[in-house]
């Protein structure tokens, strides 16, 4: 099966699958999903893959170890995400941009969680560069490690699972598997759709802000000591 390479041919899931197999998708799905180098994978569009070489026989293994090792691979990399977050600290929110690190990347998680608490491990799962920062911005916040795991095993299960699932239920359709390519960027293109959402919110929210910030009371009249009349009849009264 050819697939589009989205990006350069390191990146294209089949490529990546052929030469690394299965042991490969979990090294990603556990880099991509919590360490900091990992944000630029092809997590998506890499389980869908695998689901459907699983269906259609070119990827030897049984669906529900797949989907088994998928979802332990996923959980294990926010646990190091987040154990990670935790040992750095605030100074991540310091540490300066390069080639690999965007301190934008870190801020856009941060008011992921801030805004979904808890419940943001598992809708980060389904939004690129989100879900690498959002393990790591839970460790930096010291969020509570029981609740930590809970929130990392649902949305571990239900993205690694989920997608891989995904891709094994729609590889026996004809439609698909004769349109793979057309599949793998409708799957990139949904995935950045959350992105594209939250920049437009922000974006309109800033210039409400803009718009809506008062500015300076003129003359500061409310807030001056009242010494007008009251003044002058002070005045008038030491007469």
């Amino acid at each position: 099966m050819n697939t589009l390479a989205l990006g350069p041919q390191w990146l294209d899931p089949d490529y990546l699958i052929a030469t690394f197999g299965l042991i490969g998708v979990l090294v990603i799905v556990f880099a991509e999903s919590g360490l900091l180098i990992g944000f630029f994978l092809p997590g998506d569009s890499l389980l869908f893959t695998t689901g459907l070489l699983v269906t259609t026989n070119k990827l030897d293994k049984p669906l529900w170890l797949v989907c088994s090792l998928v979802v332990l691979a996923a959980v294990l990399g926010d646990q190091a995400g987040y154990l990670f977050g935790r040992k750095v600290g605030p100074s991540l929110f310091k540490r300066p941009d390069s080639r690999l690190f965007k301190q934008e990347n870190v801020e856009k998680a941060h008011e992921f969680f801030e805004k979904y608490g808890p419940k943001s491990l598992i809708l980060a799962r389904f939004v690129p560069i989100v879900r690498t920062f959002t393990p790591i911005v839970a460790g930096v916040s010291r969020m509570n490690y029981r609740s930590f795991i809970t929130f990392n095993i649902i949305g571990g299960t239900l993205w690694g699972a989920g997608v891989t699932l995904l891709g094994a239920s729609l590889g026996n359709v004809a439609f698909v598997h004769k349109n793979i390519e057309a599949m793998l960027v409708a799957i990139v293109l949904i995935s950045v759709v959350p992105i594209a959402v939250e920049y437009l919110r922000a974006r309109s929210k800033a210039k409400k802000q803009a718009v809506a910030e008062p500015g300076p009371v003129a003359g500061g009249i409310a807030d001056r000591p009242q010494g007008g009349a009251d003044g002058r009849r002070g005045r008038h009264a030491k007469r």
